[in-house]
């Protein structure tokens, strides 16, 4: 059977590759992932892959060579995703170090084959001082890695910005952080690209005995930040904002509100669906400006969400995707606002059972697989076309 084309997904993005990567075969094409980290503790966010990379042994290094060459006629796209992420890995980017002229990408590139790029949060192709100056809270303030300049600096930010602005095709962003390397007119806001499958993440989803929740009556709250101890910096604040909502949560019961707040931290990433499926509310980050994987997770689940939406950015969003601005469900909030939200909703269930409604149904439309597949093959289509 003839293919439309050929993809190499080099490198997970979260999950969202494996399920796009499956949705897009349906379409002709021959899709496939490749998992080169070496950190073992993040494989359970990808849910598969088909290629893996070790690095245990010389025979390891010879197959990744092999593989990376015959890649090389085999795929007409190559997308990579995360900051970083333009590799092949350390073994093959260290041997394009040492012995070649260029690195593996640019060499990938100068064969003709299209490059595309996922961005994968706040500090991918912005610098830090330009992201903290977003209003109306400076988030790197709360953020751990404000001083890990390993992991976010000016200098290290812009030197990725600019390699992976001048390497890309086409990059896709969601959320509308548009500074520095972002305002770029090869960064397109493409949501359908971090996607879902509808029935993992189903609202009558069947929950094993180990990990179904009392019924206590009460509004079940859901906040959680993973790898906490890791990314909560000195006095006790994190960018998920726990330092705001474990207080409020105690205030709140205090004054006789009936709530149940949970949340999660050392299950696997397709275990904690069972935990935001008994939720009546979900809440995330009150400065950020926007949400990820967990609040996309909890629509498709059908669950209340609750974020900090930063008007600047929905403006931004609004110029190439409007509609997806325009159906969002989800509640913003500020640190100032938090409290008269969640009383809002803990008083009136239909309105919970309503935003459940048009959570699930906005899911369906803009994250779940199908949708991916559908978007990502007109995009890739017109790539491998010139038509972008």
């Amino acid at each position: 059977m003839k293919t439309k084309g050929s993809i190499l997904f080099a490198g997970c993005e979260y999950y969202n590759t494996w399920y796009l990567s499956r949705e897009l075969r349906k379409y002709g094409w021959e899709a496939n992932i490749l998992n080169w980290d070496s950190n073992k503790e993040s494989w359970h966010h990808y849910h598969g892959w088909d290629f893996l990379f070790k690095y245990d042994s010389e025979k390891d290094s010879m197959y990744q060579f092999d593989f990376f060459l015959n890649t090389l006629d085999k795929y007409d796209i190559f997308h990579f995703s995360n900051k970083d992420g333009l590799t092949f890995g350390t073994i093959i980017n260290q041997f394009f170090k040492k012995y070649m002229p260029m690195n593996e990408i640019e060499y990938i590139k100068s064969l003709g084959k299209k490059i595309f790029y996922t961005n994968n949060g706040c500090l991918d192709g912005v610098l830090q001082s330009s992201f903290s100056k977003w209003g109306p809270y400076n988030t790197c303030n709360i953020c751990k890695w404000q001083e890990v300049p390993e992991v976010c600096s000016d200098e290290g930010n812009a030197k990725w910005g600019k390699f992976r602005n001048e390497l890309a095709d086409f990059q896709c962003i969601l959320g509308g952080n548009r500074k520095d390397y972002n305002d770029n007119k090869n960064v397109h806001e493409v949501p359908e690209f971090y996607c879902l499958d509808s029935n993992f993440w189903n609202p009558n989803l069947k929950i094993p005995n180990q990990f179904k929740l009392q019924d206590s009556g009460k509004v079940k709250i859901f906040h959680s930040i993973a790898n906490k101890k890791q990314r909560t910096r000195k006095g006790g604040v994190d960018i998920k904002c726990s330092h705001i909502y474990e207080p409020l949560f105690k205030e709140l019961i205090n004054e006789g509100f009936p709530i149940e707040p949970i949340s999660v931290s050392d299950l696997k990433n397709d275990e904690v669906r069972y935990i935001q499926v008994q939720a009546d509310i979900v809440v995330d980050m009150l400065t950020f400006g926007f949400f990820g994987a967990n609040i996309r997770e909890a629509l498709m689940l059908g669950k209340t969400c609750v974020c900090f939406l930063r008007p600047e950015w929905l403006d931004s969003m609004r110029e190439q995707i409007p509609d997806y601005v325009e159906e969002l469900p989800v509640i913003s909030a500020t640190p100032e606002t938090i409290k008269t939200v969640l009383i809002d909703l803990i008083q009136d269930p239909q309105k919970r059972i309503d935003l459940g409604k048009k959570g699930r149904e906005f899911a369906l439309k803009w994250h779940s697989a199908q949708s991916g597949g559908k978007k990502m093959d007109e995009i890739y289509s017109s790539i491998l076309n010139s038509s972008i």
